[in-house]
């Protein structure tokens, strides 16, 4: 029995085809009729009733299977008009006797309406949305793509999730493929339906002019109505296949139902109800109007956005006023109720603020500087405020776990509140306290980073992205589909926030490392590495010293997350020299090398790297030029050297601007962290590698080179 459900679709299309050839008495084309009506009808409900049109995503399948349905149906109807003298079943009958009422003129006129309002209107309309909706899903693949890509690289989402929405998207773009190419069948299903009206009305009544002997009357009047009545049976399932398709291509912009999403607009405007209202009352002024029902409609229409208005109103958490709407902080956490007084108590008055700083007690908590802390203007609580669907606090709950998996080091707790100083579209990020970036944004837009090269400008408000400095464009939500098509890539308010967040995170996490945090990962590393905590702490590393290695290496976004690694080599570099260390670079040099596969990993790029190289005369004279200062060694350039030298590192980084690496300069291991302290003021993103830090098996791709002499340089 199993098997032979399995087999039900192919075993349905089997007996449609023997439609096509064996009659069928009158009794079965009825359950034939009735099963295409009900059919199309819970193909219509479904449409109306989903979220997104992948939720049906065998809706072009199903299309085809109904189409040829609903032509086997009138072949065997056809036949039998033709060959029963006009009788076809009791449903076409009926329905042809509904509709002509009499008059043979009348109901084929009516019919005719019908027919020519789904072919012109709905089926054309469908096959034309058909048509956009697949040259544009097809068009935005390649925006879509880098929008995920740009997500994953930010920590925003993980490998899977991103796999999920890659396959999304290609689903897609199938589907809407194939809803292209099935309008043409909607299409030809109509222009067969007018033929065989044609052959029914013409054909039958040649034949019962010529076998029957009829009257002509007599015999138009009967085949007139099995012709209306089988035209009206294939009709009426075809429009509804055609209004289904129609809504199924329409479905991109929505979130919700049909009916959820008719339900929740129309409720949020309750002034256009009202005032559609008062213009339906002032068309009873116009005389020989029905007054008394144009009346009925207009009361209803003001009583009922009124009453809208006021639930708008009433609403709690649709409306924030004043400062201190939202505060919080990016952490998971349950719900709490504020304490209740004991029984027969009275709850405790709230003091003023006067009163509450007179205990100089309550005075420290002023003092407390918070690692991040991130303020929004009014505009921007919603994308905060879990209450009214803010997002902002579970996107940086993801961003900390990805950040933790790929750097091994735990963000600490995100202070998020709203600020009256801020305009409303403002935001600031502060690091202990001062802030180190601000941004603006528009909610109700999208962001769209404009290409190099796009094939046509879009209308928006021309602004700079926060984390990239990329030029760009604030467009409206229904422009993004034409700007994904233009070449932009179109990122979501939230995406943008979270993303400027997550860069500045980045560049000064080696400021948010304390020392209980570094003893927070040692106590973590103990857990699986006893003997190597015990041999390290505290007899030969110190956790002043092991946290300005961690510091020194976050700095450069190397990172943290193989500690046992990082620990031995420390205890191998200290049993070396037999003294405490002093010489902290050489130690962290050390400490690269022995990364050198994951360094590798994060600038490899298909088994090569891209690198800018130091000219072998330009690093000799770089080793003479080292001098000796309290902190150790530090490199000192004449200023027309180090200004040949930053000219022409910003001629050589324009060609990592078509590569998806970041730029790296690759020295040996003994220039490599003066060099970067050299270039770090000036190109703070700019990594600088020695070649011990290079896995052997990675091939190094020399795209430009650095010289002395300006003049001299090769490869710009």
């Amino acid at each position: 029995m199993k098997k032979l459900l399995s087999y039900s679709i192919v075993l349905f299309v089997l007996t449609i085809i023997l439609l096509l050839i064996i009659p069928l008495p009158a009794g079965l084309v009825d359950v034939a009729i009735i099963l295409n009506m009900s059919l199309s009808l819970m193909i219509l409900v479904i449409t109306m009733t989903i979220r997104e049109p992948l939720e049906f995503s065998i809706f072009p399948s199903l299309l085809l299977i109904t189409t040829l349905f609903r032509l086997g149906i009138n072949v065997s109807t056809t036949r039998n008009i033709l060959s029963n003298s006009g009788s076809s079943g009791q449903i076409i009958q009926a329905f042809g006797d509904f509709v002509l009422q009499g008059n043979v003129v009348v109901g084929m006129v009516i019919y005719m309406i019908i027919v020519l309002m789904q072919f012109i209107v709905i089926t054309k309309g469908a096959e034309r949305v058909s048509e956009v909706a697949a040259r544009f899903t097809l068009d935005a693949m390649p925006g879509k793509q880098m929008a995920i890509d740009a997500d994953l690289n930010s920590g925003l989402i993980d490998e899977q999730e991103a796999k999920m929405r890659r396959e999304k998207i290609q689903l897609e773009a199938d589907f809407y493929g194939s809803m292209d190419g099935a309008t043409k069948i909607v299409k030809g299903d109509s222009v067969m339906s007018l033929i065989t009206t044609a052959i029914n009305l013409i054909g039958g009544s040649i034949i019962g002019i010529v076998q029957s002997g009829d009257s002509i009357g007599e015999v138009l009047n009967t085949y007139s109505i099995a012709t209306v009545g089988d035209g009206l049976v294939g009709q009426i399932p075809s429009l509804l296949i055609s209004t289904a398709t129609g809504m199924i291509v329409t479905r991109a912009v929505s979130e919700g139902s049909l009916n959820e999403d008719v339900s929740k607009q129309f409720m949020a405007q309750p002034t256009a109800i009202m005032m559609s209202g008062v213009v339906i009352a002032i068309l009873t002024v116009i005389p020989g109007m029905p007054v008394l029902q144009l009346a009925m409609i207009s009361i209803g229409l003001v009583v009922g956005g009124y009453y809208l208005s006021r639930q708008i109103k009433a609403e709690p958490g649709l409306a924030m006023a004043g400062s201190g709407a939202f505060t919080g902080t990016a952490e998971p956490r349950g719900e709490t109720a504020p304490a209740e007084a004991p029984h027969g108590e009275e709850a405790p008055k709230p003091v003023s603020e006067e009163e509450y700083f007179k205990d100089v007690n309550n005075v420290y908590t002023l003092l407390t500087v918070e690692a991040i802390e991130m303020e929004f203007g009014y505009s921007l609580i919603p994308l905060v405020d879990e209450s009214v669907g803010g997002r902002l606090i579970n996107r940086i709950i993801i961003f900390r776990r990805q950040y933790a998996q790929d750097m091994g080091f735990v963000i600490p707790s995100i202070r998020l509140r709203d600020s009256s100083g801020l305009n409303t579209n403002q935001y600031c990020i502060k690091i202990k306290g001062e802030e180190v970036a601000k941004g603006e944004i528009l909610v109700d837009y999208y962001l769209a980073l404009e290409p190099e090269n796009p094939e046509k400008e879009i209308d928006g408000i021309e602004t700079i992205e926060p984390a990239y400095g990329i030029p760009s464009r604030w467009i409206r939500p229904e422009d993004r589909e034409l700007a994904e098509i233009y070449g932009y890539t179109v990122i979501d308010p939230l995406s943008v926030l979270v993303t400027h967040l997550s860069e500045v995170v980045k560049q000064h996490a080696h400021e948010l490392i304390t020392r209980q945090e570094v003893m927070h990962l040692v106590e973590n590393t103990k857990k699986s590495s006893p003997e190597l905590i015990e041999e390290a702490f505290p007899n030969l590393i110190s956790y002043s010293l092991f946290q300005k290695i961690l510091t020194s290496l976050l700095k450069e976004s190397v990172p943290i997350k193989d500690l046992e690694t990082i620990l031995e080599t420390m205890i191998e570099t200290i049993s070396d020299t037999g003294l405490p260390v002093k010489d902290v670079d050489g130690m962290i040099e050390n400490i690269r090398a022995a990364l050198k596969r994951t360094i590798t990993r994060m600038y490899c790029e298909d088994g090569s790297m891209k690198v800018i190289t130091l000219d072998a005369e330009l690093e000799r004279t770089m080793v003479g030029c080292l001098s000796k200062g309290e902190r150790g060694y530090y490199l000192a350039l004449s200023p027309d050297v180090l200004q040949s030298l930053i000219n022409q590192i910003t001629v050589q980084l324009r060609k990592f601007s078509g590569f998806s690496q970041s730029p790296v300069i690759l020295t040996s291991q003994v220039m490599r962290v003066h060099f970067y302290r050299l270039i770090d003021q000036f190109y703070p993103n700019v990594r600088v590698l020695s070649f011990n830090e290079i896995s052997n098996n990675v091939q190094i791709q020399s795209i430009g080179s650095l010289t002395l002499d300006n003049s001299g340089q090769k490869g710009a």
